[in-house]
């Protein structure tokens, strides 16, 4: 499966702190990653236009696997 979206990168900005840097997934592929809000994961730097969102915990065989 070939999926691709596009997404802007966004910046937030407070007196009291450092800017943040913000990505947000769209719903079509978090569902098909079967994403779960609060879910950790963590970005990986192949280089420097490639980065993977690695999960840190497999998904639990309770929930269900994206399907084809």
């Amino acid at each position: 499966m070939q999926a691709e979206y596009r997404m802007r990168v966004q910046v937030i900005r407070s007196k009291s702190r450092d800017p943040r840097f913000y990505v947000n997934i769209p719903l079509p592929l978090a569902a098909a990653l079967d994403l779960a809000a609060g879910e950790q994961v963590q970005w990986q730097l192949l280089d420097r236009s490639d980065l993977r969102l690695k999960r840190l915990e497999p998904l639990s065989p309770t929930r269900k696997t994206p399907k084809n």
